[in-house]
């Protein structure tokens, strides 16, 4: 993966706190906005974004707990992070987003917009190998869809700020055969750990913290 100073400095820029605010109401007609979005644009998506059943399963999750303090690594064009905004409107959070590439982070700013979920979304152009460790936290939800042969590094900089009774999620992971040999071990890393508890919901890896 490409690493230049330009984004070396938008992520120093980026790190001087994660200041949260105070998300807005969501307005009348949001749930239609988004549905008439996502459904205008099925089957167009491209460029490593998560298929519409996942992208329901990071939805329900957020709902069902309540989630408020969201992370993603690895925007893309924004499916997920629609997603997953429009559940955090409904439970009063927020999500940071990060990707490296210029484009991609251009592209999914627009579809933010275009669905009406900015308002919960904190898009960040940046490297997410330097900006995820500086993050202040905390998070109650995290989604990892990035560079592979990074998760490992990914969760062991952000385990320590996920609450108990948070969710460390990721995008194609596998205990056998496909992606394992880019995701296996991450899958040992987080399923061998005391305080965590692992099962897939979908197409998404789901472990959720049980103590410190």
């Amino acid at each position: 993966m490409p690493r230049t100073l330009g984004l070396a400095l938008a992520s120093v820029a980026l790190l001087i706190a994660t200041v949260w605010g105070r998300p807005a109401d969501p307005p009348d007609g949001l749930d239609a906005r988004v549905r008439r979005f996502l459904d205008g644009r099925r089957g167009t998506w491209r460029d490593m974004n998560v298929p519409e059943a996942d992208g329901r399963a990071l939805h329900d999750l957020v709902i069902e707990n309540k989630y408020k303090r969201g992370l993603e690594i690895g925007t893309s064009t924004g499916r997920s992070g629609i997603w997953i905004a429009w559940a955090m409107a409904k439970t009063g959070g927020k999500l940071i987003t990060i990707d490296i590439d210029e484009g991609r982070h251009r592209q999914a700013v627009a579809n933010f917009k275009e669905a009406g979920v900015a308002p919960w979304i904190d898009a960040r152009l940046a490297d997410a190998h330097t900006l995820v460790p500086a993050l202040e936290g905390s998070f109650d939800f995290v989604f990892i869809d990035a560079d592979k042969d990074w998760y490992t590094n990914y969760a062991k900089a952000v385990l320590p700020k996920l609450t108990v009774g948070g969710s460390l999620t990721a995008h194609n992971v596998s205990p056998r055969g496909g992606w394992r040999r880019m995701t296996g071990d991450f899958y040992e890393y987080v399923t061998n750990l005391p305080n965590m508890e692992s099962s897939f919901r979908a197409g998404v890896f789901v472990s959720r913290k049980v103590a410190k």
